[in-house]
């Protein structure tokens, strides 16, 4: 009885060697980064995973008197309340997309909670970890700040956008006018 089942697992071992043809003999395996893919004004960005709680299309939302142009509004998110932001406007850029196809990146962390409206959202974007470069080329000098380097993909500079810094950063919390 012993030996059919210690012939069982020479069985299974032999199959799970067989399955394991063509990984990496030598236990290098790439390592990957993943982040949510959007554009602004035509360049590709990346935010980190964790910085994105969910990706909306822009709600409904009503105008607030006496703030700056690019904060848009306040929706109803399943009760919730929730400012409705413009990036490009906060960069004083402006969409040459209408609002309805624009997109919107959800961030709930400790005390902020709020709406980042965006081009287009690409969905999860992954990128080997020797694809990244600490230089970054090719983005508009106004969101340099909030970007943290790059990866490359067929010659296109996706630049990791740091969402908590611009969350954080004291011109973003100041959305009232003086």
């Amino acid at each position: 009885m012993a030996a059919k089942g210690f012939i069982k697992l020479l069985e299974i071992a032999e199959r799970s060697r067989q399955r394991t043809l063509g990984l990496p003999l030598d236990g290098k395996a790439v390592e990957y980064w993943s982040g949510i893919g959007f554009t602004l004004d035509g360049q590709y960005f990346l935010a980190a995973m964790g910085e994105v709680s969910e990706v909306l299309a822009v709600p409904r939302y009503t105008h607030v008197p006496g703030v700056k142009s690019w904060m848009k509004g306040i929706a109803n998110v399943r009760g919730r309340l929730l400012p409705v932001m413009d990036m490009l406007g906060y960069f004083n850029r402006v969409s040459s997309l209408q609002e309805h196809r624009r997109r919107l990146l959800v961030i709930d962390q400790g005390d902020i909670f709020s709406g980042l409206v965006v081009d287009e959202v690409l969905g999860m974007q992954h990128f080997p970890v020797q694809s990244y470069s600490s230089e970054v080329a090719g983005v508009h000098r106004e969101l340099l700040p909030f970007v943290q380097g790059a990866f490359w993909r067929e010659e296109t500079e996706w630049a990791v956008f740091s969402l908590a810094r611009l969350v954080e950063d004291p011109g973003f919390l100041q959305a009232a006018n003086a």
